[in-house]
């Protein structure tokens, strides 16, 4: 699996790093039991701070999607994908209504957005 990170991005970097662990998860490229890398790798390959990396896999071990194995790194949990897709969407949901508000205030019309959606999705 491959993470991108966006320095630039509106997301904070460990954001990121969970956000596209959780797709991963979600579309299933991994799968309950795989072995993630560990924090100083996955810090040395997003040339990120491995503090960063830290917080990403705590924030995730917390929500269940990951686990600590003491001595053998953090492994994939089993999960319900389907509460995980929900909260997905609640997530997105929020963000998206931010980002309408943002455009109204600019003066943009519901098909403005929309142009916009289209253009950027392809």
């Amino acid at each position: 699996m491959k993470i991108v990170i966006q320095p630039q991005g509106t997301l904070a970097i460990y954001e990121q790093i969970v956000n596209q662990l959780k797709n991963a998860i979600v579309t299933g490229e991994l799968v309950a039991g795989e072995a993630l890398p560990s924090i100083r790798a996955l810090a040395g390959d997003l040339d990120v701070s491995v503090i960063t990396t830290k917080r990403a896999y705590e924030e995730l071990e917390k929500e269940g999607l990951i686990r600590s194995v003491a001595g053998k790194g953090f492994y994939v949990c089993e999960y319900n994908t389907d509460y995980l897709k929900e909260k997905q969407l609640v997530m997105l949901e929020k963000r998206m209504t931010e980002v309408i508000a943002d455009a109204k205030q600019a003066g943009l019309c519901a098909n403005d957005i929309k142009e916009m959606v289209d253009a950027l999705f392809n």
